[in-house]
């Protein structure tokens, strides 16, 4: 895998989306075929001896490339949105953000008991997030079978967030 082709199509803005905030922005990899491909190569690479039968992809940028990855794994996609944002009967949760809280939700079909579910999003901070979304998809009674990132804050910890014994990947850490 080629995680400096990937690296160098992420770029940092300053300063966003506030003052101190280096944030990482992933839509260089979409305007690259290359960059785009093996992104996705190594997203599906990271979970291919599993058997997925969803992916939830989080609002926003986890839609970016969590419809690919569970048609990779010939799976479904499961959008898991901020409140009021899902047209149909929602369950959710509330989590934390560095600057408040925040709701998440998910439709309550979307998941079916039994179902192996990886969670997806471009980036893995402190992991409020990805942990609301593991909640999410326990109570409508799938398994989450692995966390998938494209790029991990390491220095936030966010993995002490998720599920242990769960695998988590990212293709970059910083």
């Amino acid at each position: 895998m080629d995680t400096e082709y990937i690296r160098s199509h992420i770029r940092t803005i300053p300063d966003f989306p506030e003052t101190g905030i280096q944030f990482k922005d992933i839509t260089p990899l979409l305007l690259d075929a290359k960059a785009n491909e093996l992104t996705l190569s190594a997203l599906h690479t990271a979970f291919h001896t599993l058997s997925v039968d969803k992916v939830v992809g989080l609002e926003s940028r986890g839609f970016l490339f969590g419809p690919s990855l569970a048609a990779s794994f010939q799976a479904g996609f499961v959008p898991a949105r901020k409140k009021g944002k899902l047209p149909h009967k929602t369950i959710q949760k509330e989590y934390g953000l560095e600057y408040g809280k925040d709701i998440l939700e998910m439709h309550t079909d979307a998941i079916n008991p039994g179902d192996n579910v990886i969670i997806h999003d471009d980036l893995l901070a402190t992991g409020g997030t990805a942990k609301a979304a593991t909640e999410l998809v326990l109570e409508l009674g799938g398994q989450v079978v692995g966390y998938s990132f494209i790029i991990e804050l390491s220095f936030l910890l966010g993995k002490n967030q998720l599920l242990k014994d769960i695998p988590i990947r990212s293709i970059i850490q910083y």
